[in-house]
């Protein structure tokens, strides 16, 4: 894998999470592209969420022929057995939004309260090419899950997710904190360091 080419494609049709790492990337000789307008992703079969992350960064890699960059997040919630995880996303039905979702998870967790709400965000990202390498990083946040939604920004699961440390949901973070404790800024930082240990990454 060369990093060379300073473009790098978003495997994602999620543009909030494309805004989000395209932050986090700033001042990295990196040039994050969206999705081209014709490439449709691959379904998510993947059991787990580096699973899902390397369909869609395999993919990607091979329709536009460089690197592509993809990530898939999940939220385990600990009363729940690690639900929603690999189906966060699609949660509450294939054309759920993120309303639907947090609202089929409160209930879920109805006469569930205080410390028996646990739960992480982890986010797993794949960089890959078309000639087969990639390499793979995973950020994770712990915290808790509120009974009620809170706050204006982020999206998904921001308005119920309280860090540890913190008092506020990260709906409530402006985006720079948030991006400063959050499992995909973690991520992004661990792929940084691998490509760093690799000399293609240069500061």
């Amino acid at each position: 894998m060369t990093t060379t080419a300073t473009m790098w494609t978003m495997a994602s049709g999620n543009p909030h999470k494309v805004e989000e790492i395209a932050a986090l990337l700033e001042g990295a000789p990196v040039v994050l592209s969206p999705l081209p307008p014709g490439i449709t992703l691959p379904p998510e079969t993947g059991q787990t969420l580096l699973a899902n992350a390397q369909i869609k960064a395999r993919a990607t890699a091979h329709a536009v022929g460089g690197l592509a960059l993809a990530d898939d997040t999940g939220l385990e919630v600990d009363a729940l057995g690690g639900e929603p995880g690999v189906h966060s996303a699609r949660y509450a039905g294939e054309q759920a939004g993120y309303a639907d979702n947090c609202a089929k998870l409160l209930h879920r967790l109805t006469g569930i309260h205080g410390a028996n709400r646990r739960a992480r965000f982890r986010c797993v990202l794949v960089l890959a090419d078309p000639s087969g390498s990639e390499l793979a990083a995973e950020g994770r946040v712990e915290g808790f899950i509120l009974e009620a939604m809170r706050g204006g920004g982020g999206f998904g699961y921001d308005p119920l997710f309280v860090p540890d440390g913190e008092t506020r949901t990260l709906a409530e973070l402006s985006a720079a904190e948030k991006n400063a404790l959050s499992h995909r800024g973690r991520a992004v930082e661990s792929l940084r360091q691998q490509l760093e240990r690799l000399g293609r990454w240069s500061p």
